[in-house]
């Protein structure tokens, strides 16, 4: 099987650190060369202790999801004979209180708006097609965050 990794780096540089206020912002580096401005969200740490420019993990997760369900459903368009031109996402998740009393995003939904160039799957093929995306998507089937999936539909 895979193994993949990370690498999430902080320093504290001249910041005091014991009264807690010091900076979240961080670095991940990917294995492929990528760095990516990080930080804990503003919502859960003020700024300036969190960096508004940098990906806050709630906001990667949600990411993580929306972007491995599209590569299976652009995996499972290109095989079933689909040619989509434009495929986007404004995912979202909520964070809420689960079954344990404990913070956790506990519904992501994606809104997935899909164009094609030639044949336009309809309506319920196209939830379909999700649908076996969101089967395969080896993100969603990794945790237990209830994941909702609402396509946008558009008529050729």
């Amino acid at each position: 099987m895979s193994e993949y990794r990370t690498e999430v780096i902080w320093r504290r540089g001249d910041q005091d650190f014991l009264d807690n206020r010091y900076s979240r912002r961080h670095v991940w580096r990917f294995d492929g060369g990528a760095e990516v401005l990080a930080s804990s969200s503003p919502q859960v740490v003020p700024v300036p202790y969190s960096d508004e420019l940098g990906v806050d993990p709630e906001e990667a997760f949600v990411a993580a999801l929306a972007s491995c369900h599209m590569l299976w459903f652009l995996s499972i368009a290109a095989r079933q004979g689909y040619r989509v031109d434009v495929y986007r996402d404004a995912a979202t998740g909520r964070m809420s209180r689960d079954e344990r009393g404990r913070l956790a995003i506990t519904v992501v939904t994606l809104r997935p708006q899909v164009s094609f160039a030639d044949s336009v799957p309809d309506a319920q093929l196209l939830q379909a097609l999700h649908g076996e995306a969101h089967e395969e998507c080896f993100i969603a089937n990794s945790v237990r965050t209830e994941v909702r999936c609402l396509p946008v539909f558009e008529p050729a």
